[in-house]
């Protein structure tokens, strides 16, 4: 079994590794409705989607790297594309967002997340037989449904390649943190880059002070899964994600600082 296949078989949490912390995939139905969620923003990785965990307060879930594709919170792209889709030139104003674009919509999130590591173009047959069992109550057939799921699709693609982005930045200056000890591994921290990069995501507008400072550490016991990490350890690694719009070239440990071994 592939790691990716026996990550979404565990259905592991994308920051902590735990298994069975969300649910794997979601079915139309399930996301037809939409609710309150988040919004879409920006990182120096690209544009990002809602993402589970994405609440009032703490942010305690994010998608990333092998195992991720169950992992964007499909209640928060449903309140996404029920604004956003009205701005699409493929839409008829005179279908109904929750009857007929919310099963497209969810289509697509669904499609990403079972076909992970295979394009838009390897999957769209298998999708187009699948459409009429998958569309619920929608009125479309599949070349007017298409359009919608594959925006979906491209969405999600964003969110997915934006954390294992943001992983392989972060490992890869591991070795010379300044906050790593001798006996740490990227493990230990993973948890604590996704959770401030997701919290970036989430709170753009926003600077590391001391408020989100508290707000995060009342987050972290939940997130941190199987890391050995404190919050006093977490944290600097947490807002090195949070702040990682900087410019890392400036920062000390890329020139070869000593890191603390205590």
């Amino acid at each position: 079994m592939t790691d990716e296949k026996k990550g979404r078989d565990m259905n592991s949490d994308p920051i902590t590794g735990a298994p069975g912390s969300h649910p794997v995939g979601v079915g139309v139905g399930g996301i037809a409705g939409g609710a309150a969620g988040g919004a879409l923003a920006g990182t120096i990785f690209g544009p990002i989607g809602t993402l589970v965990g994405a609440a009032v307060g703490v942010v305690a879930g994010a998608a990333a790297g092998k195992g991720m594709a169950e992992h964007v919170d499909p209640t928060g792209e449903m309140d996404y594309w029920r604004e956003e889709h009205k701005s699409r030139d493929y839409v008829d104003s005179d279908r109904d967002f929750d009857k007929d674009y919310s099963a497209a919509y969810g289509y697509g999130l669904q499609a990403r997340e079972k076909h992970a590591g295979r394009t838009w173009d390897e999957s769209e047959k298998d999708l187009q037989s699948n459409w009429s069992s998958a569309r619920g109550d929608s009125t479309m057939e599949w070349d007017q449904a298409r359009h919608a799921a594959r925006d979906s699709w491209d969405r999600a693609d964003h969110t997915y390649a934006t954390y294992d982005e943001s992983d392989n930045y972060f490992s890869s200056r591991f070795d010379n943190a300044p906050y790593r000890r001798d006996d740490d591994t990227f493990d230990d921290y993973r948890p604590a880059y996704r959770y401030g990069t997701q919290t970036r995501t989430r709170y753009s507008d926003r600077d590391w002070d001391d408020n989100m400072e508290n707000e995060l550490k009342e987050g972290w016991e939940k997130t941190k899964g199987t890391s050995r990490l404190t919050w006093e350890r977490a944290k600097e690694a947490v807002k090195d994600a949070f702040n990682m719009h900087d410019d890392y070239s400036t920062k000390p440990y890329n020139r070869g600082s000593q890191r603390s071994t205590h």
